[in-house]
């Protein structure tokens, strides 16, 4: 499971206890049934592995570190970049993964163009290519791409690459690449994504890939590329402009068209047989998209893909639990990628079905981080006596119940309650939830009397 945040393993771990039935997982609380995923790792004689995949902060995940297996048949593959003293730690053995060494990378290279019956690619100056692209395999695998599609050998591909450094210093300054990864794949990304323009009559590969960009690189769904938003946006941004203007409609045929082009180039991954996950980018190759587009498309590609995620959301989280995990890790990579931009009213959706997700998965305390985030975000930009506020200091309290913070939650819906009064009128809808969940937090809290005056409390807020 993708790692680099903790509501993703609790789910993660919590689909997992409802698959091998682990003791205790109802499929209610998800961070209960991640605690009986645990346990039952801890006592299980079955053989195991749990993959963690981009641990961002290892101090966080150490509560869910898997245990140590009875019988030994268990094992963990943690994979980072983090240097951190703590992996070392708890019988953990560090193992270095670098670039490929030069004769590494010719074999990458020649079992690609053998496998591609194109053994002739493989030229002198193959071997000159390599430091260039700095012995990354996502740089080589691009390069590969490019060569075998548009069948010319190594040493063109060098030249044209070299001519994409003046290009490159303006899209990704030395110092912006610190890890040193980012130069070698945004020069493969351009030379590819330039033979992928040639091959798109549609023009919708560029902004195609930077909608790609903005969401999570282990995958989103493939029905997302059908949804008005996104066509409109692929419509909107073509690269360059479609002629005559009658042609600027785009079909949902046309965007998949667009990805398996992407796909041909492995600019991305496109496989239906993925489910939620069907369309991947790497983080790399995702970065140096961005990177190189420009400031409208960006803010563009993020507008639309909050839109459609909100729009593919199930009404309830229940009929697709695996469905809402994704979308939940998908609007996280776009709420940090895009900031702000998603609190402005027409995109504030997605945030709001993302943080009910939490509380209806009941991953109450990353709910809680969820809404605390976004209450504080909404009285920054719309001040505190915004409608908005109401909503997500409501949902808080909620959040403050359920996870058992009973006198926080009692002390801001009682304050919610008044807001909404006074802000909105007795009879608003937004009023009549905030009395509903301030009755259900002094029930919570044992105040019966209170919240019978308040109506008749109901369960789940």
């Amino acid at each position: 499971m993708n790692a680099s945040k903790m509501a993703q393993v609790v789910t993660g771990y919590a689909a997992a206890a409802l698959r091998v039935q682990a003791d205790g997982a109802l499929g209610q609380d998800a961070e209960n049934d991640a605690q009986a995923f645990r346990d039952w790792l801890a006592v299980t004689s079955r053989s195991w592995l749990v993959v963690l995949d981009d641990v961002t902060d290892m101090e966080s995940i150490q509560p869910w570190w898997p245990p140590s297996s009875p019988t030994g048949g268990g094992r963990v593959l943690a994979t980072t970049r983090r240097r951190d003293a703590l992996l070392s730690g708890g019988g953990r053995a560090v193992i270095e993964v670098g670039t490929y060494t030069p004769g590494e990378a010719i074999a990458y290279l020649r079992n690609r163009f053998t496998d591609a019956h194109m053994t002739h690619l493989l030229d002198a100056p193959a071997p000159d290519l390599l430091p260039e692209l700095g012995h990354l395999p996502l740089a080589l695998s691009h390069a590969a791409a490019y060569v075998i599609n548009e069948d010319v050998p190594c040493g063109r591909y060098l030249q044209l690459f070299t001519d994409q450094r003046s290009r490159l210093e303006s899209l990704l300054p030395p110092a912006a690449d610190t890890e040193g990864y980012g130069r070698p794949v945004a020069a493969a990304l351009l030379l590819s994504l330039d033979a992928v323009q040639r091959r798109d009559p549609a023009a919708l590969a560029a902004p195609a890939l930077c909608l790609a960009a903005h969401l999570d690189p282990a995958g989103h769904p493939l029905i997302l590329w059908a949804e008005a938003a996104v066509t409109d946006y692929l419509a909107a941004h073509r690269t360059p402009p479609p002629a005559p203007p009658e042609q600027a409609e785009v079909f949902a045929q046309q965007a998949g068209a667009a990805l398996r082009l992407l796909h041909h180039y492995s600019l991305i991954t496109c496989d239906s047989r993925d489910g939620a996950r069907a369309v991947r980018i790497h983080a790399l190759t995702a970065r140096a998209a961005r990177e190189s587009a420009p400031a409208p498309t960006l803010a563009a590609a993020a507008t639309a893909a909050a839109s459609a995620l909100a729009t593919i959301w199930p009404e309830k989280d229940h009929t697709d639990r695996d469905l809402a995990a994704v979308l939940r890790a998908n609007t996280d990579t776009l709420a940090a990628l895009a900031g702000d931009l998603l609190r402005q009213p027409d995109l504030y959706p997605v945030l709001l079905r993302a943080g009910k997700s939490l509380l209806d998965a009941g991953a109450y305390a990353t709910a809680v981080i969820h809404w605390q985030r976004l209450a504080l975000d909404t009285e920054r930009l719309l001040g505190d006596e915004h409608p908005s506020i109401v909503v997500t200091r409501g949902f808080l309290a909620q959040a403050y119940r359920r996870a058992w913070r009973v006198e926080e939650a009692v002390t801001l819906a009682e304050q919610v309650a008044a807001d909404a009064q006074r802000l909105l009128g007795e009879e608003h809808p937004s009023t009549v939830t905030a009395r509903s969940t301030l009755a259900d937090c002094y029930s919570t809290a044992g105040r019966t009397s209170d919240a019978v005056v308040l109506g008749e409390p109901r369960d789940g807020g």
